[in-house]
């Protein structure tokens, strides 16, 4: 279970006073009257999913480990962040024994493309397309490529090596996987982008990069019950949402979410995804930020010290690292750095997480939210995935929005397709 610390927070308000607006809306959620109740499948998917789909998955993911060397995920948004956050806070970014995993479909970038292409291409390659309708651009663009690639280098047996994870009954994508003979594994229709990470559009590649899928899915589960109580003395998620709502009564409009792990960066990539799309309309929101700490104090630490007082932290906190060291000991002590010799650099990278935060509190006068996790298990995930999905369907629904749509992503696509000459 994630834990939440609000005693840096600088609140004006409390808490409690908001108990019942939550109730309200938390009924609506769980009812299924809120707005966007047509996309709250997340709610109930971990008692919900296709446990023979599930277990297609888990074979899937043996036969891409056994044969490829690369797995290409071509998706945008929600179909590559979710698994890439994933994949990298459980596995470290120069995992030992793993498939490599790289990213397509993401970008328009010429060069990166190029240069994707030109290094797969003397290697045992598999490629898990991902897209609900089949005609997102990015990933429309990529994947025509791919599939010429695939079946140049594999023939007849690039059938074998593309996966398709789409609609289950329509769209482009889907028609083309059924005409090629394509594996294929379904985007629920009531589960949206940013929360899919939960679905087969996350759980494959998770699964091929080794992550137990088992242990994510009772860390999802258990979050469901932990993050489920409306009671704000009970459920941290929910204080988190009402703590979110206050700080921007206060005048504070950008969140600058926080991690000390260079593996978790994807983790706060997918974070804004989830946060930016569901609460940034009817001109209202937090504009989501990110840092990785310490490595960013060396950027944006000046800024957030002692700069406009525009913004708040929220600090995810590890209790424990996947790997640990422990720092040498030098005769010459040259660098005059031996009074750290036998120490920890976890615990060194906890006590610079410590003085930061006393730095921004009590000097800077920056509210700082602070969330506790175990560790970076597939468990610690999955219910991390909970937390978080409770956290903004809850923030969300007290500005009156709807959660669950993303209408403002369709105007930069309309304009695009005019200059590219699309009828």
């Amino acid at each position: 279970m994630i834990k939440l610390d609000l005693n840096h927070a600088f609140l004006k308000e409390n808490v409690k006073d908001y108990q019942g607006e939550v109730n309200e809306l938390n009924e609506s959620l769980v009812n299924g009257t809120c707005k966007g109740n047509d996309f709250i499948g997340w709610l109930t998917w971990p008692q919900d999913y296709d446990r023979d789909e599930f277990d297609r998955i888990k074979k899937c993911a043996a036969r891409i480990r056994e044969n490829a060397d690369v797995l290409i995920v071509c998706g945008i948004g929600g179909s590559y962040l979710g698994p890439r956050a994933g994949i990298e806070m459980v596995n470290g970014l120069y995992p030992e024994n793993q498939i490599e995993v790289i990213y397509l479909g993401n970008t328009f970038s010429s060069t990166y493309l190029a240069q994707v292409m030109n290094y797969i291409k003397d290697k045992r390659v598999v490629v898990n397309v991902i897209s609900k309708s089949g005609t997102t651009t990015e990933t429309a663009i990529a994947f025509r490529i791919l599939k010429q690639f695939m079946e140049k280098k594999y023939g007849a047996e690039a059938k074998d090596r593309i996966i398709a994870t789409t609609d289950k009954a329509r769209g482009t994508l889907k028609a083309l996987a059924d005409r090629e003979g394509y594996e294929t594994f379904v985007i629920p229709d009531n589960i949206g982008g940013r929360f899919s990470v939960i679905t087969p559009v996350g759980l494959l590649p998770m699964a091929a990069a080794g992550l137990d899928l088992d242990a994510f899915m009772k860390g999802l589960a258990d979050g469901t019950g932990e993050y489920g109580d409306p009671d704000l003395d009970k459920n941290p998620a929910y204080r988190y949402a009402v703590a979110r709502r206050i700080l921007q009564h206060q005048g504070y409009d950008v969140e600058l979410f926080v991690q000390y792990e260079p593996q978790m960066q994807m983790v706060a990539e997918w974070w804004k995804q989830l946060f930016g799309e569901s609460e940034g309309k009817d001109e209202l929101g937090i504009l989501p930020d990110s840092a990785c700490f310490s490595t960013d104090l060396h950027s944006l630490g000046q800024f957030v010290q002692d700069g406009k007082k525009v913004l708040f932290e929220s600090n995810l906190y590890v209790d424990e690292p996947a790997i640990d060291v422990l720092f040498p000991s030098d005769d010459k002590n040259e660098d005059n750095m031996n009074y750290l010799a036998g120490k920890s650099l976890d615990w060194v990278n906890k006590m610079a997480a410590q003085g930061t935060l006393m730095a921004h509190e009590e000097t800077g006068g920056v509210p700082n939210i602070i969330f506790r996790m175990p560790g970076m298990t597939a468990y610690d995930f999955g219910n991390m995935c909970m937390f978080f999905f409770k956290a903004i369907a809850m923030t969300t629904l007290m500005n009156g929005s709807n959660p669950f749509n993303q209408p403002g992503v369709e105007v930069y696509k309309k304009n695009m397709f005019k200059l590219l000459g699309k009828e």
